[in-house]
């Protein structure tokens, strides 16, 4: 799915809001530079540098220079930049210990989790301190530590943000909500605060909730790359790729050249967007800078049947999200099922029992498909029905849905509704597959439709696995009493295999259609097939009597079979 991240607050600091009130009686001067307060104002940072290092170069820079260099560049998202001027100002003998959090904060962003605590460490205690240490123990996956900072967060809306972030980052989406509406409530000039709402509803799989509330932030700010990049990620969970590509269109025509995240953002989200199209030229030059990056490339690699390829960059993930352990529970399953390995279908099913056993996605639609395939796995198949009937009407256009739904109501002998969801698969590379072939062949024979079974065998290359759906008519028609096809299937097996049990299938078979032709329930016409498929026989001394019998009654009864 396509990455998101969230908005930095479009607040200003009480330094800038200090200064904007200078700036205000500056105004009567018409023809003066615009203000670094200004471009504040905008969130211009590109212009605020610009200024910043004019002013530098013409021998007037602005009252703590270096500074401000270091807060634009972090806002701007350079991070580097940000971080060489913060070292710059923490080498000073009377650095502000502050610099510390700031250095801190810009070695977080970078991922630079080591050094952006000991960072922290320095710099006073105070609530950014306590809200950077508590995001990197989240990091660090230390519970005790994360508690002790949690304990620690005080009531003012920074830190409430701080905490609904976290939420997020551990999927509690729900709770995180509930924050952002309360800080809302409070603090209506929060606009962005519209956008973190949303994205939290996209990961509930509401989209057409998450679209509205973005709608009123995009009439507001229509340049807003995450915005923009959301809702064409809602469209393409909505519509279709086609639909989101248009959408992500307009944030490549708004993203300047220089603002390199949406440009990757654009980059990776197309090949999702496409299908995977240009997968193996984009998505791993961005495995390091946008996380779904590697989670859509070993989806790539699975749609390709490139299992190796999908198992090595999966054992790379140490899961710490629903979407990680399902992408590692469908690898292991895939794996398993090819290799024929019960540890990795073991290994499968944990891991999709954890997504769809815990709190927070168990009534989710990846929940419940995740428990639905925990059941597959362990063969409990009106397990499966609850869960995948509960989330059918969301994939009526989901082919690999339908597949899975109509193994599963096969085997629960829901053989009738089986065939409907196998015949809604469109994918031709799926209807060749031999397992939708043997299970569609299985059902139209419980439904009493053996004739397009055999169809389906008589469109099939030679190969083993048509050998093996010769098998399946041959027995399965037999045990439904359609001994015409089912003679059929064991004279060509016998043919290809002269094995004794094919001449007993095939002698049983062909009685059968010459009782049901007695009875009346089979043509009369059929009988000269059925004696052509015994004389194939030629070598067993049964035929002869067998062929006898049948064409004394023929003769008695005015049948041609000659």
């Amino acid at each position: 799915e396509g990455h998101q991240t969230m908005l930095l607050s479009r607040t200003k600091t009480t330094e800038e809001a200090a200064n904007a009130q200078k700036s205000k009686k500056g105004k009567q001067h018409k023809k003066k530079l615009p203000t670094l307060e200004s471009f504040l104002e905008k969130r211009d940072y590109v212009g605020a540098l610009t200024l910043l290092e004019f002013s530098e170069g013409a021998g007037k820079p602005i009252d703590k220079h270096s500074e401000w260099v270091a807060y634009c560049s972090f806002h701007f998202g350079d991070y580097p930049r940000a971080l060489k001027e913060y070292k710059k100002l923490a080498s000073q003998p009377d650095c502000d210990p502050s610099i510390w959090l700031y250095l801190g904060c810009c070695c977080f962003s970078l991922g630079m989790y080591d050094e952006a605590t000991a960072a922290a460490k320095k710099g006073p205690e105070c609530p950014l301190q306590n809200r950077l240490l508590f995001h990197l123990a989240h990091k660090a996956g230390d519970e005790k530590l994360l508690m002790i900072h949690h304990q620690n967060l005080q009531d003012n809306f920074e830190d409430e943000l701080s905490l609904a972030s976290i939420h997020y980052l551990r999927s509690h989406f729900q709770e995180a909500i509930d924050i952002y509406k309360r800080v809302i409530l409070e603090h209506p000039n929060l606009d962005a605060l519209h956008v973190y709402v949303a994205l939290c509803y996209y990961k509930l799989d509401y989209y057409d909730v998450s679209q509205e509330i973005l709608a009123n932030y995009l009439t507001a700010h229509p340049d807003s790359a995450v915005s923009l990049n959301l809702k064409a990620c809602n469209f393409f969970r909505l519509y279709n790729g086609k639909a989101a590509e248009a959408e992500l269109m307009l944030l490549q025509e708004k993203a300047s050249a220089s603002f390199t995240f949406a440009q990757d953002l654009i980059k990776h989200n197309l090949v999702v967007f496409r299908e995977g199209q240009g997968a193996l030229q984009v998505l791993p030059k961005l495995m390091d800078v946008i996380p779904e990056a590697r989670l859509n490339l070993v989806i790539y690699y699975l749609r390709n049947n490139d299992l190796d390829e999908a198992f090595k960059l999966v054992q790379d993930i140490e899961p710490a999200t629903p979407q990680e352990y399902i992408l590692k529970g469908v690898v292991n399953a895939s794996v398993g099922q090819e290799q024929d390995s019960k540890d990795h279908l073991k290994l499968a099913q944990q891991y999709f029992q954890l997504v769809g056993g815990s709190a927070s996605e168990c009534d989710t639609i990846p929940g419940r498909q995740c428990m639905a395939s925990c059941f597959f796995l362990m063969e409990q198949f009106e397990d499966v029905l609850v869960y995948l009937t509960s989330i059918k009407s969301y994939f009526f256009q989901e082919d690999t849905f339908h597949l899975n739904y109509g193994q599963a109501l096969a085997s629960t002998s829901k053989w009738r509704e089986a065939e409907e969801a196998f015949l809604l698969v469109q994918s031709e590379r799926l209807k060749n597959d031999y397992i939708y072939l043997s299970w569609l062949a299985r059902c139209y024979i419980m439904n009493q439709k053996a004739r397009l079974a055999w169809e389906l065998y008589l469109r099939m290359e030679t190969s083993t696995e048509s050998y093996m759906l010769l098998q399946l008519i041959a027995n399965d028609c037999y045990k439904m009493g359609a001994f015409y096809y089912s003679a059929k299937a064991f004279d060509v097996l016998e043919r290809l295999d002269p094995n004794p049990e094919y001449w007993e299938g095939k002698r049983g078979a062909c009685i059968g259609v010459f009782q049901l032709i007695i009875a009346r329930q089979e043509p009369r016409e059929s009988l000269r097939e059925v004696m052509t498929m015994l004389r194939n026989s030629s070598n067993n001394p049964q035929v002869a009597e067998i062929v006898r019998v049948m064409k004394k009654w023929a003769k008695e009864n005015r049948v041609a079979v000659m």
